[in-house]
């Protein structure tokens, strides 16, 4: 029966890159370019429960959930290296930077974005003594950029504190339900703003702005910003103080 029951479906967030369509009939092929197994097609019938867990894949992120398990592709200085630009490739994993830790992870449209270099990075970087004292052991900040364009973000921020993260293909981020097209703005597939908590690779607490949705024809900002981690922060230390 499942062969023949029609997909009408008009999902507000179907976000599956490059090839967002699903066949209008189980019976035929499902092609995906997204979610966990990218650019893969699968050969239907599908289960009906098979289904249901690919549409539940959005915004999958919260308080208690385990961060993907993603390699990043990083560029690193390496002074043995002679000439101008003295840099080599090094491939980092979720577990390099999440593991044993307790740290702070926020994520953003993009690097030399007017927000992001103007108030949420600098934020972070201007709070880092704060946030190490309230029992952070590191800051993150995360876009789909290229280390190149992300090493060149930091540099011109001046970063001391808060180290950058590429995920250039988006991997990670459509990974954890937050990948968005931006095409409105000419920019292809972004991050939506978040931030989070992240004790040894979990979410211990999760701040996402308002709207998830592509294309979205604002860029809201508050939720994740450096002083609503701080706020969470001394409420945390007031109740473990009134224990």
């Amino acid at each position: 029966m499942l062969s023949r029951i029609p997909c009408l479906i008009s999902c507000a967030r179907c976000k599956f890159a490059g090839q967002r369509r699903i066949s209008p009939w189980f019976g035929r092929i499902l092609q995906v370019q997204s979610l966990d197994f990218a650019a893969a097609e699968y050969s239907i019938p599908l289960r009906l429960e098979s289904f249901q867990n690919l549409m539940q894949m959005e915004s999958k992120m919260k308080t208690g959930y385990t961060l993907p398990d993603v390699t990043f592709h990083t560029r690193v200085r390496d002074e043995s290296i002679e000439g101008p630009n003295p840099f080599r490739w090094e491939d980092k994993t979720t577990a390099d930077y999440f593991a044993g830790k307790r740290v702070i992870l926020f994520s953003l449209p993009g690097a030399f974005t007017p927000t992001c270099s103007t108030y949420q990075l600098p934020g972070f970087e201007k709070n880092a003594e704060t946030f190490a004292a309230n029992g952070i052991d590191a800051i993150y900040c995360m876009s789909v950029n290229d280390s190149f364009v992300m090493n060149k973000w930091a540099k011109s921020q001046d970063l001391k504190a808060v180290s950058v993260i590429p995920d250039g293909s988006g991997e990670f981020t459509r990974k954890v339900g937050m990948l968005v097209a931006k095409d409105n703005l000419g920019f292809g597939m972004r991050s939506w703003r978040y931030a989070a908590i992240v004790k040894d690779g979990v979410i211990e607490a999760w701040f996402e702005e308002p709207g998830l949705a592509d294309n979205h024809g604002e860029d809201p900002y508050g939720v994740s910003s450096p002083e609503t981690l701080l706020d969470y922060l001394a409420e945390e230390a007031k109740g473990v103080a009134a224990e």
